[in-house]
């Protein structure tokens, strides 16, 4: 018998089989145990069976295991909108008014009917508690620069009319219509100047004035403040992001994954201190940010993410899951801004973690990877794919495939073998109408 088979017969024996059943995350929720931060991924961002498994997963860590928010990647103002419905704004059937601030592309990533039924189940929820103890949602990402600073400037014309004045100001570079490429473009090609000290003020104004913009001690006082405080945290990381993205790409991918970790770590102080105990959060977010970058070749190019910084500082209390499929549909655009399209996923390379799995008995499986024995085979490097918000397979190979150690990378990971896109709420020509069969795979 070959190494090949015989790391896949022992991971066939390993594997769990995920039944239709209320009860198939049995045992990932008692792997879980007693984790603080649960890290839930996906190798693509439009396949339905990776949004629906996140929540069916977070329904019962919130339910069962006293989680109290969920953190997504999406953008803090946008995903705030979202918040504020969850803990009781408007009407239950509301949920549309509340996804109307995902304008920007990517919009299906969370304007998707995949999404709806948690939503709906989380206001339901929420409505059956007491104000403090409802269940929030934010966004940790990084692209609202226009949007946050206008944020920031309206929570202050309300508190403090001068301080407002100062912001506006300090916030003129990039609010002044242009886009926030442009912003990064211009000050890296030295036609501008960077608002880089301005914006590290502004967030140093309003932490030394939280005291007196939260005097009055009430939690809607304590909220308004977190969410202006997190925008200006937002402007001085982004605004770094921007100049940095006409400088080097590795560094703006740092920026972009250590903001979130910065946004992350702020979340649970302002969590901890609400519920006066510990913060539990769940993370959603694609493998590449959750995963531990340490495990990948992203390490190798000097890339560090998301799911690395957080076990760096919260060790064994964080609990990452990454998603896999072999083959499908998924929701994803031909190229930037372009419009969504349902594209068939092609087979796993060979050589890919993808394949591996494919040839396991079962279609969907879970497999906890803190063990020795799978560790023994799975600790050299393997092909993983990746899909995006992009999605081009004419070029599978390097677009989408990098090299990964899967055991130092998760915790577990959950094998959909033949995932289906998920569907925009706004479902355009392109998306509905599209003939697969006769374009795959090389008019995709």
């Amino acid at each position: 018998m070959s190494t090949y088979q015989k790391m896949l017969e022992l991971i066939s024996t390993k594997a769990s089989s995920l039944q239709s059943s209320p009860n198939r995350y049995d045992e990932l929720l008692e792997k879980i145990g007693d984790s603080r931060f649960v890290l839930l991924g996906e190798s693509t961002h439009g396949s339905h069976e990776f949004y629906q498994a996140r929540s069916e997963i977070t329904e019962r860590l919130i339910t069962e295991k006293g989680f109290m928010a969920v953190a997504i990647e999406g953008d803090f103002p946008d995903v705030y909108r979202l918040h504020r419905y969850l803990q009781g704004e408007g009407k239950p059937n509301e949920w549309d008014k509340a996804l109307n601030q995902f304008k920007r592309f990517p919009t299906w990533m969370w304007r998707n009917t995949t999404l709806l039924p948690f939503l709906t189940w989380l206001r339901n929820y929420n409505d059956n508690l007491a104000k403090p103890d409802k269940i929030g949602f934010y966004g940790l990402d990084l692209y609202s620069l226009q949007n946050s600073s206008k944020a920031v400037i309206k929570y202050l014309q309300h508190k403090d009319p001068d301080a407002a004045l100062r912001a506006k100001e300090r916030y003129a570079s990039f609010n002044n219509g242009s886009s926030s490429q442009t912003y990064g473009y211009l000050v890296s090609s030295g036609m501008k100047k960077s608002c880089s000290k301005e914006v590290e003020e502004q967030l140093l104004e309003l932490q030394c004035h939280e005291h007196i913009y939260t005097a009055s001690g009430s939690l809607s006082a304590r909220e308004r403040y977190f969410y202006a405080i997190q925008n200006a945290r937002l402007i001085k990381n982004s605004e770094r992001y921007y100049r940095a993205m006409f400088e080097s790409n590795i560094s703006s991918w740092n920026l972009r994954d250590q903001h979130m970790a910065e946004s992350f770590n702020a979340l649970a102080a302002y969590l901890a201190k609400r519920f006066n105990r510990l913060a539990k959060i769940v993370i959603w977010a694609h493998n590449s940010h959750l995963g531990d970058a340490r495990a990948t070749e992203m390490s190798e190019l000097g890339e560090v993410n998301l799911g690395q910084l957080l076990r760096e500082q919260y060790g064994s209390t964080v609990y990452s899951i990454g998603f896999s499929t072999y083959t499908g549909t998924v929701t994803a655009a031909s190229e930037w801004d372009a419009p969504p399209e349902c594209k068939e996923v092609k087979p796993g390379l060979a050589g890919s973690y993808e394949l591996l799995f494919h040839l396991v008995p079962y279609p969907n499986f879970l497999l906890n990877l803190n063990d020795i024995e799978l560790e023994t085979y799975l600790r050299y490097p393997r092909l993983q794919r990746a899909i995006g918000v992009i999605y081009s397979p004419d070029t599978e190979r390097k677009s989408h495939y990098y090299f990964t150690r899967l055991p130092y990378q998760f915790d577990s990971i959950i094998h959909f073998d033949e995932t289906s896109a998920v569907v925009p709420l706004e479902v355009s020509v392109n998306w509905e109408h599209e003939d697969i069969s006769e374009t795959y795979p090389s008019g995709i």
